[in-house]
């Protein structure tokens, strides 16, 4: 085989783009979690449970330097481990909620950035349980084609944030919603949201004033504020992501969303979760290895942002 001088060495299998297991993480190091979890509630399209394993695996098909961004490795220097998979059971939600956070909770006190790979859309909420504790002004940025802010109080995907809104976890004032379109299963699922104190930018309207403006929109009110992404593969259209929980026509196309996560460069992202990957329902891989491609636009965002704000200013 031919060896490129100062190529990157070829990727391990069995970890997210080959990079070190470890069992903890270091402060500003970002750590990959599988959280395995679908907690049943969408019958029909159970299977996001197997969505870290296929992400990992995928992996092998995704570049780590991205020049839109930063053209740079950001692997460097040890910077990214892989903790693997949290134990969770898939049929009980208490106990399987109740883990992820504990282990998501021993990363961020170690000052490490979490990246979390669902699972569905209720792994967000033990992820900012543990990251509000850190950050008291932590804010939201949440993708996806559906607000997961419905009404009820138990939970499931679709209360979420709803949840997250009522205990507290997040500034709601400051947090968004993007992205949300085509039909629910609910009435007044965009009231709701908005009673919440979120604020949304329906899908439409993200077509409309394009993912730039948007982007600066995001920026303008988050300022230098701690951010959690959660990023639901939803948001894609099937087309491009056929291996969704819940897929939902109408979305952008591939290159605009990649614009949008552009345009969040130098905020402060102290977590990121991308979620709802359903294996059994992708086709030869596509869908996991676009999630690794998202993965390696949130690396940059991240080692970006904490050049701009954590490291420079120490540690908060």
């Amino acid at each position: 085989m031919t060896e490129y001088p100062g190529a990157a060495p070829r990727m391990r299998l069995g970890t997210f783009l080959g990079v070190p297991q470890a069992t903890s993480a270091s402060a500003g190091q970002i750590a990959v979690i599988g959280l395995p979890f679908d907690c049943g509630t969408n019958a029909t399209r159970i299977g996001s449970r197997q969505g870290p394993a296929s992400f990992r695996a995928m992996s092998s098909e995704v570049r780590p330097f991205y020049p839109p961004l930063a053209d740079s490795d950001p692997r460097e220097g040890g910077r990214v481990v892989d903790l693997g998979d949290v134990d969770v059971v898939a049929s009980d939600i208490g106990p399987s909620m109740a883990a992820m956070e504990a282990v998501v909770q021993e990363v961020v006190t170690a000052d490490a950035v979490p990246l979390c790979v669902g699972g569905d859309g209720t792994v967000t909420l033990p992820v900012l349980r543990a990251l509000a504790k850190r950050y008291p002004e932590l804010v939201l940025i949440h993708i996806d084609a559906h607000t997961d802010a419905y009404p009820g109080e138990e939970l499931n995907t679709g209360t979420t944030f709803t949840l997250a809104a009522q205990e507290g976890l997040v500034d709601t004032k400051r947090s968004f919603h993007i992205g949300a379109r085509g039909t629910m299963l609910v009435g007044g699922a965009y009231d709701h949201t908005r009673a919440l104190g979120y604020r949304l930018i329906p899908g439409e309207d993200v077509r409309k004033r394009g993912p730039e403006a948007i982007a600066a929109e995001v920026r303008e009110v988050v300022g230098t504020r701690p951010v959690h992404l959660s990023f639901d593969m939803d948001y894609f259209d099937p087309s491009a992501a056929p291996g969704v929980a819940t897929p939902t026509w109408g979305g952008p196309p591939v290159a605009e969303v990649f614009d949008l996560l552009h345009g969040l460069k130098g905020l402060d992202l102290v977590g990121v979760d991308i979620n709802t990957l359903s294996p059994p329902h992708d086709v030869q891989g596509m869908s996991a290895m676009l999630a690794g491609h998202v993965a390696v636009i949130a690396l940059h965002l991240v080692q970006l942002g904490q050049a701009e704000h954590r490291l420079n200013a120490g540690h908060r």
